[in-house]
C-alpha cells in the first residue's frame, strides 16, 4: 500500500473557502445568540468547530495529494468530508442557530429538503453519480470539477444527517423504528456500492494509473482497498448510530413521561403525541417552561 509519508500538504483555497466562509457565520450567529441569553452548548460549538478542522484539515493534508494518485486515498478522503466531518457539522447546529436563514425567502425553502424521503434520495443520487466513470474521472483530473464534488459531498452528507440528527421538526411518523430504518436503508445503500468495488474482477477507472503504477499498487488491489475502506468505516458508523438511537430512545421516553407528569400536576391539558413531538425536536425545555409558565396562572 502506498504510504501517505510520500505525499505532501497542499493550499487549496477553492476548497478551503467555503470552511472558513461557514466558521465566520456560524461564529458570529453563536455570539450574537449568547448576546440574546440564548448561548449555544459548548459541546455542539465543539462539534461544529471540529467538523470544519477535519474538513479543512483532511483537504491539505497528505492523503488529499494522494487522493489524485490512488483510489483508496481518495475514497478516505471523502468518507472523512462527507460522512464524519458532515455528521460533526450538523451535531453543532440548533433551530435557533438556523432561524436567520430558514427565514429568508431565498433559503428557507431548504427545510423541506432535510425531510428524511429527500435527503436520501438526493444524498444517494450524488452517492453514485461521482462514482460513474465520468464524473469521477472529471473530479480527479480537474480541481474545479473537484471542489465541485466535495462541496456536493458534504452539502448533501450535512442533509442526510439533518433529516436524522438536525434541530428540524421531523414527520409524524418518524420515531425511533423510522430512524432504525433510515440508518440501515443509508448504510445499505454504501455498502452496495463499496461490495461492487470490493468484487468486481475489473478496475473501473483508469484515471490512477500512472499514480499505482508510481506507488506500486495494481488497479484491482485499489479498488479492493477502497472498497473495503468504505465498508469498514461504514460499519464502524452504523454501530455508533445504533448506539445513539438506543440511548437517544431511553432518553426521550423518560422526558416524555417527565413532561406528562408535570402537565399532570399542575392541571395543563397535554396529550402524548405533543410531548414526544417536542422530545423529538429538541423542544423539551420549552415545553416544560410553557406548561410551568400556564400551571401558575
Amino acid at each position: 500500500m502506498p504510504s501517505l509519508a510520500a505525499a505532501a500538504f497542499q493550499f487549496e483555497p477553492l476548497q478551503l473557502a467555503p470552511a472558513l466562509a461557514f466558521g465566520l457565520m456560524y461564529r458570529v450567529r453563536a455570539r450574537r445568540l449568547a448576546e440574546l441569553g440564548r448561548p449555544l452548548p459548548a459541546w455542539r460549538q465543539a462539534c461544529f468547530f471540529g467538523g470544519l478542522a477535519l474538513i479543512a484539515v483532511t483537504l491539505v493534508s497528505p492523503l488529499a495529494g494522494l487522493a489524485d494518485e490512488v483510489f483508496w486515498a481518495h475514497m478516505a478522503e471523502h468518507l472523512l468530508l462527507a460522512d464524519l466531518g458532515a455528521l460533526l457539522l450538523v451535531l453543532g447546529f440548533t433551530g435557533p442557530l438556523l432561524a436567520p436563514l430558514l427565514r429568508t425567502t431565498a433559503l428557507g425553502w431548504l427545510r423541506h429538503l432535510a425531510h428524511p424521503v429527500p435527503a436520501f434520495g438526493l444524498w444517494a443520487a450524488n452517492l453514485f453519480f461521482w462514482h460513474l466513470v465520468g464524473p469521477h474521472e472529471a473530479a480527479v483530473d480537474d480541481d474545479v470539477v473537484h471542489a465541485l464534488q466535495h462541496m456536493l459531498f458534504v452539502g448533501f452528507g450535512i442533509n442526510v444527517w439533518m433529516a436524522l440528527l438536525g434541530p428540524l421538526p421531523k414527520p409524524a411518523w418518524f420515531g425511533n423504528f423510522a430512524k432504525l430504518l433510515y440508518i440501515v436503508v443509508v448504510r445499505l445503500t454504501s455498502t452496495v456500492l463499496a461490495n461492487v468495488f470490493v468484487w468486481s474482477d475489473d478496475a473501473f477507472f483508469g484515471v490512477y494509473a500512472d499514480g499505482e503504477r508510481a506507488n506500486a499498487i495494481t488497479p484491482h488491489t485499489d479498488q479492493v482497498i477502497a472498497g473495503s475502506i468504505m465498508m469498514v468505516e461504514g460499519s464502524i458508523l452504523t454501530i455508533c448510530l445504533f448506539g445513539w438511537l438506543f440511548l437517544r430512545s431511553a432518553r426521550e421516553g423518560q422526558e416524555r413521561q417527565e413532561l406528562l407528569d408535570l402537565a399532570a400536576a399542575g392541571g395543563v391539558a397535554l396529550d402524548e403525541r405533543r410531548a414526544a413531538r417536542a422530545v423529538s425536536a429538541g423542544r423539551a425545555g420549552e415545553l416544560r417552561r410553557r406548561i410551568e409558565d400556564d400551571a401558575t396562572r
